[in-house]
């Protein structure tokens, strides 16, 4: 194992939020211990929210500690209300599967699945499916209190709206999910975001309430701005992991824009560099934190999409921010027919949902064709605004897009 614990490590680097028993710091130094996260299949792809996650469970494989990858194949035909203030729809067991399969990829990019303390995949739809539901509430059911539970912030958002008995029982089967796993793998600690708390202490309960005292929950930070809101929201939804869902460029280009005063914590939680270069790269905040932006895009980038891809994505920033580069890796879309409407060419590249979008931006100033403003909403592109061979469309100051006859 590391020289240094991996509980002071993640709580340098400002990860850890909670923990249920402090200790869980003596026992990560002592021997290798299983962890569990849980993953919610709800998408086809992983999103910078369960970046976090990731990272965690990487620091701690590196430390010897075994990462057991929960899909919640059964828990996402019910849906965790935690955060939310509806009822979430349900899913078919043919969508679960199709987002199981998508994510295991995904995953294999930051963990090890060979050696040791390989990381294994584990699907709960396996025995939370085929529960017996008169054996379930005997023993598991009969260990909860209904007051406890409604204390919870999760439920108690949703009680003026309306708590279904359905959404009640999220909490039961991911604190029997914890039960499961520490029977069948011996895992003794449950890791994930702070809105998980009151899960989480349900399985740490539940362990301890069938008589092992050898069970914790760890809680991290959720990758939020200085004003608390949740980072990887862009102006086409979230900031997905897959790259046909949000290309390499546009995944640095986020980065590469971030507040000044995220560099930090995003360097922090979101790279492996050591917390030593990142208070180097922090310790100014005039103009030059913009280069620690630059490592800060790079690295991340790198992490999930390969180092190639990273490289491309720098060069098409270089070239459209500081005159040089190549713009060959800018998103880029092909014009079949000119002319054509400035509308339609923004609906197609995705910068308006709507003509009547499109129409607002323009009137507010909004959009850019080769640096030069455009104020007419009826304008058409022609042969004139490709020189060689494209044009640039811009909205704002920072979204940017290339366009090809």
């Amino acid at each position: 194992m590391n020289k240094e614990n991996v509980f002071d490590t993640l709580t340098k680097r400002g990860f850890i939020e909670q923990v249920t028993h402090e200790e869980l710091r003596d026992l990560l130094d002592k021997e290798s211990v299983p962890f569990y996260i849980g993953f919610d299949p709800t998408a086809d792809s992983l999103h910078i929210g369960h970046f976090i996650s990731l990272m965690v469970a990487s620091y701690m494989q590196k430390a010897g500690h075994k990462p057991i990858l929960l899909i919640g194949g059964g828990t996402a035909t019910i849906g965790d209300p935690s955060g939310k203030t509806d009822m979430r729809r349900m899913m078919s067991r043919e969508e679960i599967n199709h987002n199981v399969e998508c994510f295991k990829k995904q995953m294999s990019k930051f963990l090890s699945f060979e050696g040791k303390n390989a990381a294994i995949f584990v699907n709960n739809a396996d025995w939370l499916l085929n529960l017996n539901f008169i054996e379930f509430m005997r023993d598991i059911g009969s260990l909860f209190s209904v007051n406890k539970m409604l204390a919870a912030e999760c439920y108690k958002q949703r009680m003026e709206r309306g708590l279904t008995f359905f959404e009640l029982g999220y909490m039961l089967m991911q604190s029997y999910d914890f039960l499961k796993l520490y029977n069948d793998y011996g895992c003794k600690l449950q890791m994930g975001g702070n809105d998980q708390w009151s899960n989480i202490l349900g399985g740490v309960d539940l362990i301890r309430r069938v008589g092992h005292s050898d069970s914790f929950g760890l809680t991290f930070k959720l990758l939020v701005t200085k004003e608390g809101k949740k980072m990887g929201k862009t102006e086409k939804g979230a900031l997905w992991l897959d790259p046909n869902k949000t290309s390499p460029y546009e995944f640095y280009q986020y980065w590469r824009n971030i507040d000044d005063a995220d560099v930090k914590t995003v360097l922090s939680l979101l790279t492996f560099l050591p917390m030593e270069k990142v208070d180097e790269l922090c310790a100014y905040q005039d103009e030059r934190i913009n280069e620690a932006k630059k490592v800060a895009a790079f690295e991340i980038t790198k992490l999930i999409h390969g180092e190639e891809e990273a490289i491309k994505a720098e060069e098409a920033s270089k070239a459209l921010f500081e005159g040089k580069g190549s713009l060959d890796n800018m998103p880029t879309s092909k014009i079949e027919t000119l002319p054509c409407s400035i509308l339609d060419a923004m609906i197609q590249i995705g910068f308006a949902p709507s003509k009547g979008q499109a129409r607002i931006l323009i009137e507010q100033g909004g959009i850019s064709l080769n640096d030069e403003k455009i104020s007419d909403t009826t304008y058409e592109l022609s042969d004139k605004d490709f020189k060689d061979g494209y044009a640039i469309l811009r909205k704002g100051k920072k979204v940017f897009h290339k366009l090809e006859k």
